[in-house]
């Protein structure tokens, strides 16, 4: 880890855009981060979704210092806090969770590491706020949707939330998003198209990434 949780958080809410990936070959990910970065984008997840996805993520990590050195990489899908302790020595900058899980809470903030918590009601939020997050992960995304948010920020407007699941390239999603109050959006399938990733056109996901970042500045 090189940046501590407020910088990471702080350039989570800059960058505004949270690409979340994972792909088995580790030099095809590595490439597709490139496109990513020289894009615009200065945070990616890393979902842990694969039989030894550690192995990819070092291989990542290291990628990362030398050839993206401005970007923050995390790691998602983590379940428990054998798995965040794991990725946390391999360099991740941020931990996600698809729920709320307390135990990762506290191995993240034993090491002072941003941590977003999967969170669908105010209770888990508030429990979440309360052990220390600066960021809920508002998943299924696609479930509860910008009302929900509108709706948290009311009476919470301290409350920093980033949707993943239900967030497009599209510019009137995005704008239902930021006018809702996120911080900043997590965004996988719906970047990374199979078709994409398969022809290895890496300069057509740069373009569209950068096509996603003026899109969002614009906003």
């Amino acid at each position: 880890m090189t940046h501590t949780r407020i910088e990471v958080f702080q350039i989570l809410e800059k960058t505004k855009v949270v690409p979340l990936y994972y792909h088995p070959d580790s030099e095809v990910l590595k490439k597709v981060v490139l496109a990513c970065y020289k894009g615009g984008v200065r945070a990616f997840e890393f979902t842990s979704r694969g039989d030894y996805a550690f192995h990819v993520f070092e291989s990542l990590q290291k990628f990362c210092v030398t050839d993206c050195p401005e970007m923050v990489l995390g790691a998602g899908s983590i379940t428990d806090a054998a798995a965040a302790s794991l990725y946390m020595q391999m360099g991740a900058s941020f931990i996600v969770t698809p729920s709320l899980r307390e135990d990762i809470a506290l191995v993240c903030n034993r090491r002072k590491v941003l941590w977003s918590p999967g969170c669908g009601s105010l209770t888990e939020i508030n429990r979440a706020e309360e052990l220390g997050c600066e960021l809920i992960k508002l998943f299924p995304g696609s479930v509860y949707g910008p009302d929900f948010v509108k709706a948290v920020k009311a009476p919470q407007p301290w409350t920093k939330i980033m949707p993943t699941g239900g967030v497009t390239t599209e510019a009137d999603n995005l704008k239902s998003w930021f006018k809702a109050g996120v911080s900043c959006v997590g965004i996988g399938g719906n970047l990374f198209e199979e078709s994409l990733i398969k022809s290895e056109n890496f300069l057509l996901l740069e373009q569209k990434v950068e096509a996603l970042m003026t899109t969002v500045r614009a906003l």
